[in-house]
């Protein structure tokens, strides 16, 4: 009753975990020769944090990450908005954690290292092609680079769990084309930094067109300097001749800081920070088209192959968790079968297609647009612009369609009816 996992990312370490957990024996075929901690700084919200909980995580999101406590928006003035508190801070049961992606997914990788054993999980193994038969199905695999075949492994089910460029949903869908680049292009590093606000703020200032987000990722060292993740924004028009299909390639300050060099606010020096980068990347903010289907007999789709969505939110890796979790449940209940990954979409393909519409209409940040067409010279008090209950309401909304309303959270009982694994 094997299940074969194409895509050793945050949703497919997920879901081997979880079907370990399970007592389902699972195989994971990762395309990249090495995995190392690549990537930029993500949030996981409470939702996503409950189900690594579950999992025996929790103590290992505390070592790599930070307890985020709150959440602000701001004008490109640098005039507060909105802000709430996040997390514990605003009554969840459970944290909402800011970390670096690439060393969630070692953290993950290792977890499943060490409970499903190394011989499990195959790297430099690219999905080709499938087919199956009443009993079960059969992955082909090679060595992408050289195209040379590695082989064929026999299973009961295949879950592509590979990316926003997935194999698995190429060949479902062959005459889709590249993710849909919506103008924007993302500016993304790290910089060592005083801390600003609580200490603990994921902060986000601007408007659609022109938006910088930062968040910590550590605690402040001996230096007094915390681990800031940045990420400036500017948004074109759709038709800009920019370098669309150069994927997290070096960025260069010059073709954004002149725009943010007056961003000195009271409370965060926004030109100071991008002149501390480490290291920055430019990546083209993409997403793709809900899709009418994931499943296809004894194969489906997950995570960002199955619904990559803009950075809005924070969303995209935390819903990829959520996918692995039900899908687990539904394995649970009805064994590694068709009517499973049936019971699996029915309920996380509308969930997620709601989510990535929503982020195509701003999500929660839609409220900075409104600022800034509203009092785009800046205001007194937030109060004159919008209704404190258009702002709530907002915020109130988005947390009810991503699934992390505070009190259904609190509530309701595990998505995996088993005991916590203990860590």
């Amino acid at each position: 009753m094997t299940v074969l996992v194409a895509g050793a990312g945050i949703g497919g370490l997920t879901l081997a975990l979880s079907l370990h957990q399970a007592g389902v024996p699972v195989k994971v075929f990762e395309t990249s020769a090495e995995l190392r901690p690549l990537g930029v700084g993500i949030n996981l919200l409470p939702h996503a944090v409950r189900e690594l909980d579950e999992l025996g995580l929790l103590a290992e999101l505390d070592r790599i990450g930070i307890r985020t406590a709150e959440l602000a928006y701001y004008s490109k003035r640098g005039q507060l908005i909105w802000s709430e508190p996040r997390g514990e801070a605003a009554g969840y049961r459970w944290p909402q954690f800011s970390l670096h992606r690439g060393q969630l997914q070692m953290m993950l990788l290792e977890a499943a290292r060490e409970r499903l054993g190394a011989a499990n999980i195959f790297t430099g193994w690219h999905l080709e092609s499938w087919r199956e038969d009443g009993a079960g199905i059969t992955a082909a695999f090679i060595d992408r680079k050289s195209g040379a075949a590695r082989g064929e492994v026999r299973g009961e089910l295949l879950i592509g769990a590979d990316g926003i460029h997935s194999s698995l949903r190429r060949h479902l869908y062959p005459d889709e084309g590249p993710p849909i680049w919506n103008g924007a292009i993302l500016w993304r590093g790290t910089a060592r930094a005083a801390p600003y606000l609580t200490g603990r703020s994921m902060i986000m200032a601007g408007h659609e067109f022109q938006k910088f987000v930062a968040y910590p990722l550590s605690a402040p060292g001996d230096d007094g300097k915390a681990l800031i993740n940045f990420i400036a924004e500017r948004k074109f028009d759709p038709d800009h001749a920019w370098r669309r299909e150069d994927w997290n390639r070096p960025g260069d300050p010059a073709d954004f800081l002149p725009q943010f060099e007056d961003w000195v606010f009271d409370w965060l020096d926004v030109p100071a920070l991008i002149r501390a980068a480490e290291a920055i990347y430019e990546y083209p903010m993409v997403d793709r088209d809900p899709l009418p289907r994931w499943t296809d007999g004894r194969a489906t789709l997950l995570g960002d192959a199955a619904h990559a969505m803009y950075p809005i939110g924070s969303n995209g890796a935390s819903q990829a968790i959520l996918d692995a979790r039900v899908l687990t449940r539904e394995i649970l209940a009805q064994g590694t079968t068709p009517e499973a990954l049936d019971a699996y979409e029915a309920e996380r393909r509308p969930a997620t297609a709601q989510i990535v519409l929503a982020n195509r209409r701003n999500g929660p940040e839609e409220v900075m647009q409104r600022v800034e067409e509203l009092a785009p010279d800046g205001f007194r008090r937030i109060e004159d612009v919008l209704a404190p209950g258009e702002l709530e309401e907002t915020a109130t909304g988005y947390k009810k369609l991503a699934g992390f309303d505070k009190e259904a959270l609190n509530c309701r009982p595990s998505i995996v009816d088993l005991p916590r694994v203990t860590a």
